[in-house]
């Protein structure tokens, strides 16, 4: 996000410098006389709005500066539907180490992990919230192509999946590259990085190894859990998915949420 495109996309001042930030959930999502949504508002929204009550967010340590994040959000941006706590994650280690930070919020509880910089829809969150143990959302890619405006290139960044004939996961590849994205077909499962687990998924974040990128990821921390035994459902699930994962995503992104309202 805080890398300009050779086109640098068009944002507005207040957009321009929330992404040179890098804080992608905060960016406003409403144009000039409007009250100025960050687009975290959303995806708290639709927690609320699927039966969630809390959530965490995972922070980074506060700086000598004040944080917007939490300016908002215990100000004039605290919801009124559900409780915000905040985890801290020590130093930025990469997604499976931040589900780890939360281990002591979530205690023996079941729990749903999901990307600030995603909106996955409330049909999706909910089908989570009432799955009988640790289950992820599985998307077609052309689907999710077509329904999300992502461009086609941008998906052999996501993961590839691969479902028993019973609809478990049986392995899940990170990032495969262009190739096998596309020998997959254009109905190649995907998951968009967000999970149902429980204890047993949060003890895999703890132990897996770092990744090529040197990053403890949640992907590898699934595969862990896969070779310990844990079943995760394969739930069929439809998009959009709303993705704000770079500049040029604002605009659209923008445009997909006018008239949505947002009640976190």
């Amino acid at each position: 996000m805080r890398e300009a495109p050779a086109d640098a996309a068009s944002l507005t001042a207040d957009q321009e410098a929330v992404a040179s930030a890098g804080l992608k959930g905060m960016i406003p999502m409403s144009g000039t006389g409007e009250r100025a949504r960050p687009f975290l508002d959303y995806v708290l929204s639709e927690l609320a709005d699927a039966g969630y009550r809390r959530a965490a967010l995972i922070v980074a340590p506060e700086g000598d500066g004040p944080d917007p994040l939490r300016q908002y959000y215990l100000g004039e941006g605290r919801p009124a539907r559900l409780t915000v706590d905040f985890v801290v994650q020590a130093e930025p280690l990469g997604t499976a180490d931040a589900v780890w930070a939360a281990s002591r919020w979530v205690g023996s509880r079941a729990f749903v992990v999901l990307n600030a910089d995603n909106l996955y829809g409330v049909d999706t969150l909910r089908a989570l919230r009432h799955a009988d143990g640790p289950a992820l959302p599985v998307y077609e890619r052309d689907q999710l192509v077509r329904s999300s405006e992502i461009p086609p290139e941008r998906v052999a960044a996501f993961a590839l999946l691969t479902l028993g004939p019973d609809g478990t996961l049986e392995d899940i590849v990170e990032k495969p590259g262009q190739d096998a994205m596309e020998a997959a077909g254009p109905r190649a499962l995907i998951s968009m990085n967000c999970w149902r687990g429980d204890a047993r998924l949060m003890e895999a974040c703890r132990d897996v190894e770092r990744s090529s990128r040197g990053e403890f990821e949640l992907p590898m921390a699934v595969r862990l859990a896969l070779r310990r035994g844990v079943v995760f459902r394969g739930l069929p699930a439809l998009g959009p998915v709303l993705d704000l994962s770079r500049r040029e995503d604002v605009s659209r992104v923008v445009s997909r949420l006018a008239g949505v309202e947002a009640r976190p």
